[in-house]
């Protein structure tokens, strides 16, 4: 290996851990501060890394954010299959299927794509950005519910059943920027629980 090839695959590997620092650092901004609050500079901050080179990769505030977009979809799928991966088997498997989604939609994740479908509304750019990635998480997401409950699609009703899970489960993730209400999530998932195993075992 050359010189110049030696040397350039070390600035390679510098330049995407800088990249990652900056897009992890937007994702915790957008946590603690929202969309508005988060800013170029704020991000550089707290990436530590120099305004200028920060600039050069992300020139404006969407640069950075269209970018986050992306990690944030790469980030929320590797941690839903991580969590499938380790799911428990035998009776206990549907309401672990079900935490392992509440655990998903009110994760800081979560909460930093809700940042931005919040910001998209009223910004076509973002929107443009955000709307494929969140059709792509949704479907990601839909395929590990199916595969993850047994779920047999070519049945009448369950496609819309794997369907009313996520929405059931995303809406008490966003009922929980508002108040900590874990312990009503947790009884309705009980018996959420109940009507899948009942309706899933009715099917089969």
């Amino acid at each position: 290996m050359t010189t110049t090839a030696t040397s350039r695959v070390p600035q390679e590997e510098r330049t995407r851990a800088m990249r990652a620092r900056l897009l992890e650092a937007t994702v915790d901004c957008l946590v603690e501060r929202g969309f508005a609050g988060t800013s170029t500079t704020l991000v550089s901050e707290r990436a530590g890394v120099s305004r200028g080179a920060q600039l050069h990769h992300f020139p404006s505030k969407n640069d950075l954010v269209l970018a986050a977009v992306e990690h944030l979809t790469e980030v929320r799928g590797a941690e839903l299959a991580a969590a499938a991966a380790a799911l428990p088997t035998g009776a206990r498997r549907t309401r672990a299927v079900l935490e392992m989604l509440a655990d998903h939609f009110t994760s800081p994740v979560f909460f930093a794509a809700l940042e931005l479908w919040v910001a998209a509304r009223t910004d076509e750019t973002l929107l443009s950005a955000v709307a494929p990635l969140e059709q792509r998480v949704g479907r990601e997401a839909h395929r590990l519910v199916v595969d993850a409950l047994g779920a047999d699609e070519a049945r009448p009703g369950t496609r819309e059943l794997v369907q009313a899970t996520l929405d059931l489960v995303r809406g008490l993730g966003l009922a929980t920027t508002i108040t900590d209400d874990a312990r009503r999530r947790s009884r309705i998932l009980d018996q959420w629980a109940l009507v899948l195993d009942t309706q899933l075992k009715d099917a089969a």
